[in-house]
């Protein structure tokens, strides 16, 4: 029976959805015993979120210094150490940004193999699969030596409610502490709304925009889908979105139920970053488009006129709803 590790990532005590996914994919893959690692600060909501999505244990890991998010090179440490005194054979965690940097910095402390992007698992066989080549082909790889450092893909482990004890194992890491680099600053780029790589439903722009501000057509649509906006490489080195919205091979990967593609050609590098979207829709006037090929539902058109139409008919419907809902109207 394996002991599991999962790193968890929160913001402002709340964890992160990718976290839970990749807690569903512990439970999922292996009948051992999973360990949520949560670095300080955490929050009593935070363990009880990980009690009821599978966490046997709660690893709160403690250090002299209150902000260790600042220090990523001690904040691997920490992680590696607590790895060692929990016994650990398997660490999980996202391939996002966080996950991909500290999940290296894990597997270089501690002469681990590492894979990135896994798609499934075999824990008890210690055999993973993984995207390779913009994910034209997967991969089966088997793992040796311990312990295996694993990064799961985002959003394609969806959470599930799994209620466990979560007993709380309080860690204080003997682990020097250089600061050699200190994150001063994290800069959003000025995106608004849900985060791209955590969202259930994304409306992506491209190349087909024309301008920044044309990218405002996509946000009051997001704004009524309560979904996400993404961008196309090419959108973003036209200067049309930060690179934060960047979907694609050199940008975000990313899982959502639904993915709406409006003016993007539908590159294998856009495509290798939203391949696993449950549903893709792409709307796009040039009929040979690529996307078309690769999308669930396509509408060739003008996105100019889509886009607002759609908007306008999400609109509506809210109006609608919030109608049929006031009961000072349903009583006349």
């Amino acid at each position: 029976m394996k002991r599991i590790g999962v790193l968890i990532e929160q913001n402002d005590g709340v964890v992160r959805k990718t976290s839970l996914g990749v807690l569903a994919a512990a439970r999922h893959f292996t009948n051992g015993e999973v360990f949520a690692l949560l670095m300080a600060p955490d929050r009593e909501p935070c363990r009880e979120t990980l009690r009821r999505h599978g966490s046997d244990w709660i690893v709160s890991i403690t250090t002299a210094e209150e902000d260790l998010a600042s220090l990523p090179e001690e904040q691997a440490a920490s992680i590696a150490w607590a790895v060692q005194h929990c016994e650990l054979q398997v660490l999980l965690g996202s391939s996002g940004q966080v996950g991909r940097d500290l999940l290296a910095r894990v597997a270089s402390l501690k002469n681990a193999p590492l894979i990135l992007d896994c798609l499934h698992l075999d824990l008890e066989a210690g055999m993973v699969r993984k995207s390779h080549f913009s994910s034209r082909t997967t991969a089966t790889m088997k793992l040796n030596g311990m312990p295996w450092i694993i990064g799961i893909r985002p959003n394609v482990f969806t959470e599930r409610s799994d209620p466990r004890a979560g007993k709380i194992i309080e860690l204080k890491p003997e682990i020097p502490f250089r600061r050699r680099m200190v994150i001063r600053e994290i800069r959003q780029g000025g995106t608004e709304g849900p985060d791209v790589s955590e969202a259930e439903i994304i409306i992506s722009g491209g190349r087909g925009l024309g301008s920044a501000e044309n990218f405002r057509i996509l946000r009051d649509c997001a704004s009524k889908l309560g979904a996400a906006v993404g961008a196309s490489r090419a959108a973003v080195d036209a200067g049309y979105a930060p690179h934060a919205l960047q979907v694609g091979q050199t940008g975000k990967t990313v899982s959502p139920k639904l993915y709406i593609a409006c003016g993007i050609s539908g590159s294998v590098q856009h495509f290798a970053g939203m391949k696993t979207s449950k549903v893709i829709v792409g709307i796009n006037k040039d009929k040979d488009a690529p996307i078309f090929q690769k999308c669930d539902y396509g509408l060739l058109g003008d996105l100019f006129e889509v886009v607002p139409a759609l908007t306008k008919e999400l609109d509506s419907k809210t109006i609608q709803d919030r109608s049929s809902d006031d009961p000072v109207k349903n009583s006349s």
